[in-house]
């Protein structure tokens, strides 16, 4: 899609260039919309390692036009292994339900192409301070500009929810994980199944995770889990020796871990709002409903609602839009808070280890088509 779409007179700012920011920026400019981005880091990029993808958030890429973009360096893995102490527990290919893995960078730049193939302008160091719900934003510099539409994207410590001021409940789980995107090593790890996704976990005498998920032939998404408590599984840069001495078929790969460039541990964190509008700003994404990583939805229920708001927003009369965005958080949530809330007692309970436990339940926001209008009544 190209930026000669006829505009339709409305016009939204954004705060925030993540994978939420971006798909709401290139719906709306698809759509007609005049649409500013504002990213208060100097440059465009996006941080973390790798990601993965099911079928609601594939059905958002092919609707806005990056399908083509995300796929050409990714891939699909045979199985999602389980093993618990190094015993394979299950393996798990979802019936057919699509699903793909890729580095995170990789979808971010595709995200931005089909953005900015649409028109969208991108402002980089430009920070968005506050928002006020008749349609303005403020922005550091000390320059308020107005929009129809002003859209909260920027993440759990969103200054547009708490300038605002969005009622929220937040809480910690006692686990989180160090990520790291290296080389597949795929010779040095020798005879396996290294292209399944594999979840390693160490639950006795001590708990320690491993997810490993391979993104295309030539980079490795690892994910390092550990409790907040625990100061040697949590330290960054990692310990070598504890980790290999677990792991240590994946020695290669941690190796690579190891002399990584400014690691990070990230404690996992819930994030409740009471509501996801007010006048004529919204949230989404982790401004909204920042959730534990265990079902692998965050980013695919920010891209999902990304996508639904800015349909529901064009489709609403210039008067109505206020209404619209009511209605779309409603209509839309109760999906969102149930994965939210399943992720956030898997977190705690560490019932992932079980294995086979991606079952229709638990597959009901991957399964979910938020391109098909019909989808509350099928839902």
């Amino acid at each position: 899609m190209s930026s000669t779409v006829d505009r339709n007179g409305r016009h939204a700012e954004i705060s925030g260039a993540g994978f939420a920011g971006l798909t709401a920026a290139a719906a709306l400019a698809q759509r007609g919309w005049t649409v500013r981005v504002h990213e208060k880091g100097k440059e465009l990029r996006e941080q973390g390692a790798g990601i993965v993808l099911w079928h609601n958030s594939l059905q958002v890429l092919k609707a806005i036009g990056a399908w083509d973009r995300a796929m050409s360096d990714s891939m699909t893995p045979p199985f999602y292994e389980t093993r618990v102490q190094g015993r394979t527990v299950s393996q798990e290919d979802f019936g057919g339900l699509p699903w793909r893995t890729m580095t995170r960078p990789h979808l971010h730049k595709a995200l931005l192409e089909t953005a900015l193939e649409a028109g969208v302008e991108i402002r980089t160091d430009s920070e968005v301070v506050s928002a006020d719900p008749r349609g303005e934003v403020a922005l550091a510099s000390g320059e308020t500009l107005k929009a129809d539409l002003v859209v909260g994207a920027d993440g759990v410590k969103s200054a547009v929810r708490d300038s605002i001021g969005f009622e929220q409940e937040r809480w910690k789980s006692r686990d989180g994980i160090t990520r790291f995107l290296v080389p597949r090593c795929k010779d040095e790890l020798g005879p396996g199944d290294w292209d399944n996704v594999i979840d390693f976990w160490n639950l006795e005498p001590r708990y320690l995770r491993v997810l490993y998920v391979p993104c295309n032939e030539r980079e490795l998404y690892i994910a390092l889990g550990a409790p907040r408590d625990d100061e040697q599984g949590s330290r960054t840069p990692i310990d070598l020796d504890l980790w290999t001495s677990v792991f240590p078929e994946l020695a290669p790969v941690l190796k690579a871990a190891a002399v990584a460039d400014d690691p990070k541990y990230y404690g996992y964190e819930t994030t409740v709002v009471s509501e996801w509008s007010r006048g004529r700003a919204a949230l989404v994404g982790d401004a909204a409903h920042a959730m534990c990583p265990a079902l692998a939805q965050g980013a695919g229920t920010a891209m999902t609602n990304a996508y639904t708001l800015a349909v529901a927003a064009t489709e609403a009369a210039d008067a109505g839009i206020e209404d619209a965005l009511t209605r779309w958080w409603h209509t839309e949530r109760p999906i969102t808070d149930r994965v939210q809330k399943r992720s956030a007692d898997y977190a705690a309970n560490r019932g992932m280890s079980k294995g086979n436990q991606f079952d229709e339940v638990n597959l009901e926001t991957a399964q979910y088509d938020p391109t098909d209008t019909d989808r509350h009544a099928t839902a």
